[in-house]
């Protein structure tokens, strides 16, 4: 994969890993496919267990990207891992609470408190 199309930058915390979306604007339906096979491959390919999705550079997010999220959620929980989500705006977060995705999600504030005890 060309780094031009990374959409995810990832970062080792101990044994977690922290997905940090590049894109301020998570709205195209292209860069959200993109951005739904990296978050799989993290998965699927690198059978990696612990993931926080940190949203501190999001300012929008369309629907279509929750779909991915919800997807990721159900490979996290069939791969017995754990999934949390962070630092998200509250325009943004008022999106999850509207569709009820907040209780789904485990959201923490900020990095720190995503990393706590996971």
């Amino acid at each position: 994969m060309s780094t031009g199309s990374r959409r995810l930058e990832l970062e080792e915390v101990g044994d977690v890993t922290v997905a940090k979306f590049t894109d301020k604007k998570i709205l195209d339906e292209g860069n959200i496919q993109i951005i739904g096979n990296q978050l799989f491959a993290l998965i699927e390919e690198d059978g990696r267990k612990k993931i926080v999705l940190d949203f501190s550079n999001v300012e929008y997010l369309s629907s279509a990207a929750l779909g991915k999220l919800i997807t990721m959620d159900k490979k996290v929980k069939a791969a017995k891992g754990k999934l949390r989500l962070c630092a998200i705006r509250p325009d943004i977060y008022e999106v999850f609470a509207i569709t009820k995705l907040n209780k789904l999600f485990d959201m923490k504030d900020n990095l720190e408190a995503a990393l706590a005890g996971l």
